[in-house]
């Protein structure tokens, strides 16, 4: 493929154009399905419990399996596809989120579902760690915002139409078919990677894949997580102090690492990276539960169907699929550090309104805290996007995509995570009930609190990534090499 002296694709060949096309297309396709799925499947949860008699701990362990999974394996996956190809693990990842699908419908028991759901995170990290990483590799630096902008929409259109579609698919045809409906969407993906997406890009083959390093990270992961589960047992605190030795062990080994699976470097060396991905981490931290809670509110204090919960869930996702691009060309212009400061400013305003809620606030006061959120995010996500992968050379572009994924996943972990020590705290292992309503509010509103809080500490991490008298493009960064 023909490359422009700064090593994007040349805009003027029909070959890097075409490239530029199917990129885009698969990049968004991935973009939408695996987020379609998370979500349509927060509003069929009710349901599964119902069928299979889960208490709110293990029902939440049915959304947290997905978002473990995926947090333990972005990274090492984006590091694979450096190293063996971005297109080739890629199409791996469709085929196991497909299989998953697939797997999942079929599931006669909890367990059974919780595992399905564990390789549907796989397969979404193989398509996290790689799918940016493609669109970088294929667009060159000054239409990066816009194409990132366009992927964030997928994500986001995949997000408003899962609680919609999900609740008329779970209300219609039982909650398996939300899964039987995501097997053609895989299928598709698959085709169109193979028959359209030419050319490959492996910017670190030759280099070894750090097994030791992935493997420290991933134990870890689990760790911390089981032990927010187990909370306030002592058991959850061994486990959780377990975790952060093993995260601490980690660091230092990546450190002396020949090849290792993250570059810890590019958090010392290079701030715009490490408060970029900082940022993330905050925002998805305060904000991924908060449909999941108002899943759980609508159905069960609302006493709304499936479908029309749906319909409410999908304020938020909405303006996130309308502004995320105008968003991202914002970011090619304007210092995104700002934009993404203000994205999460009004994401906070969000949250503070639902601290708000109890069993007799209006849907008026919902549905406009999702309008408020759903601005917010748009405003955070394709910046921060534009930022950490404009701030690393190519060779570091599955790494930094997959580092961002690693932020959204681990950051959506720790947002179940609170919810589920909060119903933990609160409710024990019972089932919601009328008879713990009262608890579960006091869960949803405690949850609210904490996430609000962290969402403007977030505010600071998006302005401190760099000083203004840094700053020398509009963009905000120019890709520096780590040391």
């Amino acid at each position: 493929m023909a490359h422009a002296p700064n090593g994007s694709p040349s805009d003027t060949t029909d070959e890097a154009r075409a490239a530029r096309t199917a990129g885009l297309l698969v990049a968004t396709l991935a973009s939408f399905f695996t987020p379609f799925m998370s979500s349509s499947i927060n509003i069929a949860l009710p349901s599964i419990a119902r069928e299979f008699s889960l208490d709110a701990v293990t029902l939440s362990w049915i959304a947290t399996s997905f978002l473990l999974a995926a947090a333990v394996f972005v990274v090492p996956f984006g590091r694979l596809a450096d190293i063996y190809g971005r297109k080739r693990i890629f199409n791996v990842g469709v085929v196991v989120f497909t299989l998953s699908c697939l797997s999942a419908a079929l599931s006669s028991s909890g367990i059974w579902l919780i595992v399905s759901r564990v390789f549907q995170g796989i397969g979404s990290a193989i398509l996290a760690g790689t799918s940016m990483a493609i669109l970088t590799s294929v667009y060159p630096a000054h239409e990066r915002g816009k194409v990132l902008g366009f992927q964030v929409a997928a994500v986001y259109t995949g997000l408003s139409l899962g609680p919609s579609i999900g609740g008329i698919l779970t209300q219609a045809f039982g909650w398996r078919s939300i899964f039987i409906f995501g097997l053609p969407l895989g299928v598709l993906t698959m085709a169109v990677t193979l028959w359209k997406l030419k050319g490959e890009w492996a910017e670190a083959k030759g280099e070894k894949f750090d097994i030791t390093g992935a493997s420290l990270f991933g134990i870890s992961l689990v760790a911390l997580m089981y032990g927010f589960s187990k909370l306030p047992q002592a058991l959850g605190v061994w486990f959780l102090i377990g975790g952060i030795i093993g995260l601490i062990g980690f660091v230092v080994w990546e450190k002396k690492a020949k090849s290792p699976v993250l570059d810890v470097t590019l958090f010392t060396s290079n701030p715009v990276f490490a408060f970029s991905n900082l940022a993330a981490l905050i925002n998805y931290m305060s904000t991924s539960a908060v449909t999941f809670l108002l899943s759980l509110y609508l159905q069960y204090i609302k006493g709304l169907t499936p479908r029309n919960a749906g319909l409410i869930l999908i304020t938020q996702p909405v303006m996130m699929a309308v502004l995320s691009p105008i968003a991202g060309r914002l970011s090619d212009k304007v210092r995104p550090r700002m934009l993404a400061a203000i994205g999460m400013s009004i994401t906070t305003a969000g949250l503070l309104l639902l601290t708000l809620v109890h069993s007799e606030t209006s849907m008026v006061c919902i549905v406009l805290a999702l309008f408020i959120l759903g601005i917010g995010f748009a405003f955070f996500s394709s910046p921060n996007s534009n930022a950490v992968m404009s701030s690393v050379e190519r060779r570091y572009y599955g790494v930094a995509s997959g580092t961002l994924g690693t932020m959204r996943t681990v950051g959506q972990m720790f947002s179940m995570g609170i919810a589920m020590l909060l119903f933990s705290i609160y409710m024990g292992q019972a089932e919601i009930a009328p008879q713990v309503y009262p608890q579960f509010l006091k869960s949803a509103d405690t949850g609210f609190i904490i996430f609000a809080v962290l969402c403007f500490g977030g505010v600071f991490a998006s302005l401190a990534r760099q000083k203004p008298n840094q700053i020398s493009t509009p963009g905000d960064v120019r890709p520096t090499p780590p040391s």
